[in-house]
């Protein structure tokens, strides 16, 4: 069999893992789909009580709704807005079950290399086919032999730590048993429980922590959540851009998450402590925790923290093959420059496609979120449009896979994420997209809050 004959590998059965397959497919190229989870969309589902801040307009994949259009599917609603749960039992169940057996579940990658080639040998590299190692919910293993691979494996299952230099804070290890690192599900009466009438730290900057601290701020306002209090810490002071870009996003449900976060302090159910970078975590006498800072900044003492810092992406089982990553971003260099919060401005992420995710490794594509690496906001359209134009390189078709056309909303925010350590007052009284004064949002249960394409925490402002 020669190398054109066999399928792509494509890791991950979430939405652009899906969408990857769906395009694959309609080229006439056989997908191997390898869900670690026990069921497609496993990572989206484990944020199934957050509503996304994109419509149903756009997250769903036009190809995949082709081939979904033969079982009798059919849209949502486009101009609303569905839940983590809504999308993965409404768009992606049906999607994995439209492609069958091309999608397995409980298999997780634990290895991808060249056959015969570990990552130091260069003779006859390319033109040998990809050795996927798989390893089963029951125990059995695999190699699988593919002709590309594409990693959708996205970053859900590493969630950066509470310390502010990256690493976690001194005490943070012992602490996980008060330590949350994703959104609470506060409906759950389990977790409602923990939080209710109780002092909560909320460590970050972005989407999640907006959602989180809306969250909490409607359990205060309760009838069983009398005494509940937030404390939000941001690693950077407060400036113009802190709550996004309100009613200037072109994505409304995002603006008003932001503003929903401002109403959350506004309204005293949270009290905000700028320039705070965790350094270690301590117990009180009670066995509350208290959070001390890099200044030596101690807060007073809290019951529980949710540190919602952002995700990495987990490269360990690529480690054989050779990638061209961004020493900053761990993106690829070619995409890099054009999500770096540390520069990214106004406007929109430039289009991109299979020339801006290649590696060293050709063949090789990181896609959606993991693509992303450390950069923020990601919206399911990137990815969309990043696995069809990986899928018409694969199919040599470089005249469509080259044709990259991708227009993203704007947040009506200036700058990035990395250089707001201090707040410039240019950013408050009117720049270019300065956002306008706030206007207070109610949102009602479950909020129009939430995630990007998958539950990647916001930051700097183009929403890519």
């Amino acid at each position: 069999m020669s190398t054109q004959q066999l399928p792509v590998a494509v890791i991950g059965a979430g939405p652009a893992g899906l969408a990857a397959a769906a395009h694959l497919l309609e080229r006439g190229i056989e997908p191997l789909v390898l869900e670690a989870g026990g069921r497609a969309g496993a990572a989206v589902r484990e944020w199934s009580h957050v509503r996304l801040f994109s419509t149903w307009g756009e997250v769903v994949d036009p190809v995949a709704e082709k081939l979904l259009a033969p079982t009798g599917w059919t849209r949502p609603d486009p101009a609303t807005y569905p839940s983590g749960g809504d999308w993965a039992e409404q768009y992606l169940r049906p999607l994995a079950d439209a492609l069958g057996d091309k999608v397995r579940t409980g298999a997780t990658v634990t290895g991808v290399s060249r056959a015969g080639r570990d990552r130091i040998v260069d003779a006859e590299r390319e033109t040998q086919p990809f050795v996927v190692h798989v390893e089963y919910a029951d125990g059995r293993e695999e190699r699988i032999v593919a002709r590309a691979v594409i990693d959708a494996s996205g970053t859900w299952a590493t969630a950066g730590p509470a310390g502010g230099s990256g690493l976690p804070a001194l005490g943070e290890k012992a602490a996980s048993d008060r330590i949350a690192y994703r959104v609470p599900d506060l409906k759950n009466p389990t977790v409602r429980a923990r939080y209710a009438g109780r002092r909560t730290a909320v460590i970050g900057s972005g989407a999640s922590a907006f959602t989180a601290l809306a969250y909490l701020a409607e359990l205060a306002e309760s009838e069983d959540g009398a005494g509940t209090h937030t404390v939000w810490i941001l690693r950077r002071g407060i400036s113009g851009s802190t709550f996004g870009g309100g009613t200037a996003d072109q994505l409304p449900a995002r603006g008003a998450l932001g503003l929903a976060a401002k109403a959350a302090v506004d309204k005293g159910h949270a009290d905000a402590v700028t320039g705070f970078r965790t350094e270690a975590f301590e117990r009180d006498d009670d066995g509350r925790l208290v959070l001390v800072g890099e200044d030596g900044r101690r807060l007073d003492a809290v019951d529980e923290v949710i540190a919602l810092t952002g995700f990495r992406s987990d490269l360990s089982f690529l480690d054989e093959l050779r990638l061209g990553l961004d020493e900053r971003l761990q993106a690829p260099v070619g995409l890099a420059p054009l999500i770096d919060p540390n520069q990214h401005s106004c406007g929109t992420v430039y289009p991109h496609g299979h020339r801006e995710l290649s590696h060293p490794e050709q063949g090789l594509y990181l896609v959606g979120m993991k693509s992303y690496g450390r950069a923020p906001t990601f919206l399911a359209m990137t990815g969309y449009e990043q696995v069809r134009s990986v899928a018409a390189a694969i199919a040599g078709d470089l005249d469509s896979a080259d044709r990259v056309e991708l227009t993203l909303p704007e947040t009506g925010v200036c700058g990035g994420a990395g250089l707001f350590d201090t707040p410039d007052p240019q950013q408050t009284d009117g720049g270019c997209c300065a956002a306008p004064e706030p206007q207070l949002v109610r949102l009602t249960a479950p909020a129009a809050v939430g995630a990007a394409a998958e539950e990647a925490p916001a930051g700097g402002c183009c929403g890519s």
